[in-house]
């Protein structure tokens, strides 16, 4: 479960990375999701 836990954080990181290169609000909004999922799946995998 923890390896899981950490691959969908690296993702979610990634993902919130690329969005928040673009200006959009919708790419804004994205990216605070992805970076508040890839801390929720850190947490779980502590």
């Amino acid at each position: 479960m923890k390896q899981i836990c950490e691959l969908c954080a690296d993702i979610c990181e990634a993902c919130g990375e690329e969005c928040n290169k673009h200006s959009h609000e919708h790419c804004q909004k994205c990216a605070e999701a992805c970076f508040e999922c890839a801390n929720k799946c850190r947490e779980m995998a502590a």
